[in-house]
């Protein structure tokens, strides 16, 4: 059995999303994989059992990066409105420190790939995100509704903004950050 590197198994992670960004699912193969992460295509099955067993463990990957991200300095006696923007801030620079891991996020949860590889609910790593709705909800901050509803409200707004500024169709700059941030909570707020 060989050993397993760290260093390898990151290189082909980074390798499969850049390709995946640059020139799809359907186009994707594991020698294109291996060339690109300089690696053999026999180094990938050390690691991985097969192309779908690499894209399942790699989409959990950055899922993980993300939550871990979006998390960072959420604390749970803060106040909701100032946890909130820290929340969105952080989804913001995950986003633009982070697009290539974002692009790939985009595509695969918009991709069939992800029924057909049965991936498993992720939803427990932002655990403390739905927490922090629902003790709005119950503090009556925010509007009584569902927990994903009041979620999806917010971050899907800073998810097309950032896909319009990759396009060059608009500035998300501090100014339309903080518009953005105020007008979210004026979305959900009671």
């Amino acid at each position: 059995m060989r050993y397993k590197d760290e260093n390898k198994n990151e290189a082909i992670f980074k390798a499969t999303i850049q390709l995946l960004n640059e020139i799809g699912f359907s186009d994707i193969s594991m020698k294109k994989i291996a060339k690109r992460a300089n690696v053999s295509s026999s180094t990938i099955y050390v690691y991985f059992e097969n192309k779908e067993d690499m894209l399942s463990k790699l989409y959990t990957n950055v899922k993980q990066h993300l939550s871990q991200k979006v998390l960072t300095g959420l604390e749970e006696e803060m106040p909701i409105k100032v946890a909130f923007e820290q929340v969105l801030r952080n989804q913001i620079e995950f986003i633009f420190n982070h697009k290539d891991e974002f692009l790939f996020l985009e595509q695969f949860s918009n991709s069939p790939l992800i029924k057909n590889l049965c991936i498993e609910d992720h939803s427990w790593m932002f655990q403390p995100l739905f927490d922090l709705v629902e003790r709005g909800i119950e503090q009556q901050l925010l509007k009584e509704s569902d927990t994903m509803l009041l979620l999806v409200l917010i971050t899907a707004p800073i998810t097309d903004l950032a896909k319009m500024q990759f396009n060059g169709e608009f500035e998300l700059n501090e100014k339309n950050i903080s518009d953005l941030i105020q007008m979210s909570w004026d979305a959900i707020k009671r």
